[in-house]
């Protein structure tokens, strides 16, 4: 196999590896809790590690520990975040979404 084709499998192997691995490791909270922030947060919200949030305001999720222990979060998610910002919408989660949410808050820290 020439040099070039057999670095671009390599690379591609590589690729296909980590990037598996990395999926593998997700807990399925984790993987809930990520698809609810993706549909109902990352409107505002930055969800993952790298960009900025949408709105300027909203903190990215994953400086959240920063400001706030994060399973101290439990009991406001389970009475409903009130942010004091009139585009913050009310949210009331049930334990198990808790549980998920948090569970993918901390996979960001």
């Amino acid at each position: 196999m020439p040099i070039p084709a057999l670095l671009s499998l390599t690379l591609f192997l590589f690729a296909m590896t980590a990037s598996t691995t990395t999926a593998l490791a997700a807990s399925p909270a984790e993987i809930r809790g990520r698809a609810f922030a993706r549909t109902n947060c990352a409107r505002c919200h930055s969800i993952d590690r790298h960009t900025p949030s949408p709105l300027a305001i909203a903190p990215p999720f994953r400086t959240l520990h920063t400001k706030y222990p994060i399973e101290t979060l439990a009991e406001a998610l389970a009475e409903g975040i009130d942010s004091g910002h009139p585009t913050m919408p009310m949210f009331t989660l049930e334990p198990d979404q808790i549980n998920d949410l948090l569970s993918f808050l901390k996979s960001l820290q």
